[in-house]
């Protein structure tokens, strides 16, 4: 089997499962992919649309056809010469509901259960209500409400012989040593001396075995009809709507390993690591042994199989420790290459879904082939941002917003307010393991909790990366010059007092390695404060910058996704062509990439808003006009307009960014599912901004006055028209930006990665809309058709044109893997009148050359154009130094025609003359033999 050349990502659920995506590998086949890149398929939630509220990871979702279809899916994949690529998630597991059978044993069994260990709970809280206990913010309205609105359900599970409080869609399993506080109320005499054996395992130290004989016993006793219905009348005796019913239910409930409690209370209390804020998801232990070597089982036996040829890390910055996990898993799959089939890879890759901030890079000393290609994404975004348009459009941004345009501003003010709401529990939790620190010392127990409070959330606020990674050995050198900032701009706010704490802080939290510390409680405890601060600045980082700041700073939206780098409106060539360099040279084989399943706009509405910088006076001149024209249609709210203008000036670049070049105004359907696609956008960014409505209080009122305005906008026939208008100058400058980040995607250093169905142009919006289902059948007719380039190009607005761009180049990396897997990458000059216009690049290795010119900034070169091409004669006298050698014959790789090079440079023109962008390949020892 070929190893890992090129990826396509699917995403699976019950609407689209192994067996569908087995019948689709042919096409994939055809157009060049190397292996599917599959979303998590272990055992998720029933009908979860992503599969990562992974319920058990040890078998293969049901619903996506379990064991048996994945291993005719990967029977298809090897008779295509094809492999497999796993999403696993080793953060985080669903907690709530029923269906996570470990979370269940926990809440029943508490510290006692065997899975105690596998979640990241502190068992040990400050609260004395929740000591030994969890708290579980499930319910809908404040507890006694709930308790007195008999919402709470005792019921008996007899398949079990269990108790559990049943509530909506979650069940809250009672102790079974708490089983006899029910039994002793029936009126029943074998079901009442039961109640006495099961208040004896409260004694017993081996409880949780010794209770299958309780329950067989229950069992027997309850096969007389007479016990059943007794049962069910002394379970009646617990219906919270009477009111001994909600005295006797409440002190069952006391009586168990958690606390129910309201959903708003988690923000403030929860004891256990979730998934960012998510309740529903909770944190895993993956650092212990145990737990790793449970989780990762399955995985790791479809590897030892030849099933699996690589596996993806979900959100790798949540673990404990993300180095030594890759230490780990990287050995254990060396432990079981040897064992793998003949014919498959020994080599089995790992990718990490990293975000990596401005001037980062991912550490070399872990083991690991890359990350999933965040950093590409930003990279070619960045390039084809014009610099220009930076200062109109941040100027546009703060006059009609009345908002900062500066980045960084908008993403402290939304760390603070993450720290203070979101993530308070996490950060008290933080702050109060640094504090352990110092009361352990003489030299600093009269710090305070509030002292370190504020200096930590100094230190965070500041924090320029999504996290550092220090260890027992201390901070990694990699990291300290981000720590170092962040400290700068904390001693800034704090008073000299709190500064010294600050010092204190940056010692224990790696600056001194906890190995060299002597006294072994103190070791414990740094080791502890350094994990949860961690995992504490990485969901910060994601909460305030992607789904805040990112909503509440947008001189232009397409500068804001996920692992983009909005303080910076663009890349200057330089920047780019060094960043491709360090990757081949570091992490060749890394994945690269322009969507992905949590992108927050698709990689062509990216595209088009990237050509809107381009004319950005034009554009603040035109927003003008239409917020004048649209006054009519905005409400007035007592919490003011509706939209704001910061939500109006967003919903403009949206309109713009997204319409689709077949979309006509008139279209009745066609402009109706757009609306509604555009509506469920607006609601998920007025919430994510947290300024008129929020996920955790929605402003219905303003939610409703936004999609009102957004549905009259376009039915209005003149500003309809307007903005189609406008919409309609995008076309042929986001098409062509659209092919060139294709080109870049497939020939840069990398291993490309197309995300399901983006062979055609991607309008797509934030999730769930970027995870519409994919016409294959229409991709797979378009292939078929074996379009000739010009052909394409000419009827571009279907798509086709870069289906065959991608095909075309996928099938170049087949036939010459080596160039890309191991070339080497330089940058090329270039000169005349258009040279910033322009980006260059040559891949070379053992005798082969790959040559790569595009377009960047060309919107006023396309002057007349009928396609997204620009005409040759615009290029003038620039021009592009190739070769020192002299009469160099170069192929193209998308026209099949060759290029006689004569002299050291050749004119742009002549390389972009029949294609947008130009691929050119020469064998160098083939040349000199001829």
């Amino acid at each position: 089997m070929n190893d890992i050349r090129a990826t396509v990502r699917l995403q699976f659920h019950r609407g689209f499962t192994l067996d569908d995506a087995a019948e689709w590998v042919g096409y994939y086949a055809r157009l060049g992919i190397s292996h599917v890149y599959a979303s998590p398929l272990q055992m998720s939630r029933t009908g979860s649309p992503h599969g990562y509220d992974g319920i058990d990871p040890t078998r293969i979702d049901p619903e996506l056809g379990g064991e048996a279809a994945l291993e005719r899916l990967t029977s298809r994949l090897r008779a295509h010469g094809m492999g497999l690529i796993l999403d696993i998630v080793p953060n985080h597991m669903a907690v709530g509901g029923s269906q996570t059978s470990w979370w269940q044993d926990v809440l029943a069994w508490g510290q006692e259960s065997p899975y105690a260990e596998f979640f990241d709970i502190d068992w040990h809280s400050p609260d004395p209500l929740l000591a030994g206990r969890l708290l579980l913010p499930f319910l809908g309205s404040p507890y006694a409400d709930t308790l007195c609105g008999g919402e709470l359900l005792l019921r008996h599970e007899p398949a079990a012989m269990d108790f559990h409080v049943a509530y909506h869609e979650h069940r809250f399993p009672i102790d079974p040593r708490r089983h006899g506080d029910i039994l002793r109320l029936a009126e029943y005499e074998a079901l009442r001396d039961l109640a006495p054996r099961f208040d004896a395992l409260q004694q017993r130290e081996d409880a949780y075995t010794a209770v299958n004989d309780c329950r067989h016993e229950l069992r027997q006793a309850l096969a007389e009809p007479a016990a059943q219905q007794a049962l069910r009348r002394a379970l009646a005796l617990f219906d919270g709507s009477t009111g001994s019913g909600a005295i006797r239910l409440h002190d069952l409930l006391e009586g168990q390993r958690y606390r129910l409690a309201w959903w708003r209370t988690g923000a403030d209390e929860i004891n256990w690591r979730r998934f960012f804020d998510i309740n529903e998801l909770g944190g895993l232990r993956i650092e212990q042994p145990d737990v790793f070597e449970t989780v990762h089982a399955l995985p790791l036996r479809l590897v030892e199989q030849g099933w699996i040829d690589g596996l993806r890390i979900d959100h790798i910055d949540g673990l404990a420790d993300p180095r030594g996990y890759c230490h780990r898993l990287r050995a254990r799959l060396g432990q079981l290459q040897q064992r793998r089939p003949d014919g498959v890879v020994r080599h089995v890759a790992i990718f990490l879904e990293k975000i990596l901030a401005a001037d980062e890079t991912l550490h070399r000393d872990w083991g690991v082939d890359g990350t999933t290609g965040y950093e590409l994404m930003n990279g070619i975004s960045a390039l084809q941002h014009d610099p220009a348009g930076a200062k109109p459009l941040r100027d546009l941004w703060r006059d009609v917003s009345g908002r900062t345009a500066d980045f960084l501003d908008e993403v402290r003010l939304a760390r603070r307010e993450v720290l203070d709401s979101l993530l308070a529990s996490e950060f008290e939790a933080c702050t109060r393991a640094l504090h352990a620190i110092a009361r352990h010392s003489l030299a600093t127990r009269d710090v305070t909790l509030a002292a370190v409070r504020r200096a930590l959330e100094a230190l965070i606020v500041h924090f320029p990366v999504y996290r550092t990674y220090a260890d027992d050995g201390g901070r990694p050198e990699l990291d300290a010059p981000f720590f170092v900032q962040a400290m700068a701009g904390a001693r800034c706010e704090l008073s000299p007092p709190d500064a010294r704490v600050l010092e204190s802080l940056e010692r224990w939290l790696g600056g001194e390695a906890p190995a060299d510390v002597d006294d072994p409680e103190e070791r414990g405890l740094r080791r502890r404060a350094i994990a949860r601060f961690q995992q504490l600045t990485s969901p910060v980082a994601a909460k305030a910058v992607e789904d805040t700041a990112g909503y509440r700073c947008a001189p232009l939206i397409s500068r804001n996704d996920v692992g983009f780098d909005g303080e910076h409106f663009s890349h200057t060539p330089r920047q780019f062509h060094d960043a491709n360099a360090w990757r081949a040279r570091h992490f060749p084989h890394g994945l690269v990439a322009t969507a992905t399943h949590d992108h927050k706009r698709g990689e062509d509405v990216r595209a088009r808003l990237a050509a809107l910088s381009e004319n950005a006076t034009g554009f603040a001149t035109r927003v003008e006009r239409w917020r004048e024209r649209a006054a009519p249609l905005r409400q007035s709210l007592v919490s003011g307009p509706a939209p704001s203008p910061g939500d109006e000036l967003l919903l403009y670049q949206l309109l713009l960014g997204a319409w689709p070049p077949t979309l006509a105004r008139h279209d009745d359907d066609a402009m109706h599912r757009f609306a509604e696609r555009l509506a469920r956008w607006q609601r998920k960014a007025l919430r994510e901004a947290k300024l008129r409505s929020h996920w955790l209080w929605p402003d219905e009122a303003y939610e409703t006055a936004c999609r009102d305005y957004l549905l009259t906008l376009l039915s209005c026939p003149e500003l309809c028209e307007e903005i189609e208008a406008a919409a309609r100058e995008l076309d042929l400058p986001g098409a062509l930006n659209g092919l060139v980040q294709t080109a870049l995607r497939l020939t840069v250093p990398g291993i490309p990665d197309l995300y399901q169905g983006c062979e055609f142009w991607d309008y797509s919006l934030v999730d769930p809309d970027n995870r519409r289902p994919v016409d294959h059948d229409a991709r797979q007719a378009t292939l078929d058709e074996q379009r000739e380039p010009m052909e394409a190009l000419t009827n571009w607005r279907d798509g086709a044109v870069k289906q065959l761009l991608i095909a075309r180049l996928l099938a170049l990396r087949c036939s010459h893997r080596d160039l890309f897997m191991h070339g080497d990458y330089r940058e090329l000059p270039l000169a005349g009148e258009q040279a910033e216009r322009l980006v260059a690049f040559l891949r070379q290795h053992a005798g082969q050359q790959l040559l790569v010119v595009v377009p960047r900034l060309a919107t006023g070169l396309l002057a007349g154009a009928k396609r997204p091409q620009v005409p040759p004669a615009q290029w003038g006298n620039t021009r592009l130094s190739i070769s020192d050698e002299p009469n160099c014959i170069w192929q193209s790789m998308l026209s099949g025609t060759t290029l006689r090079v004569t002299h050291e440079s050749i004119p742009a023109g002549e390389l972009l003359s029949e294609f947008p962008v130009g691929i050119y390949r020469r064998d160098i020892h083939r040349q000199k033999e001829s």
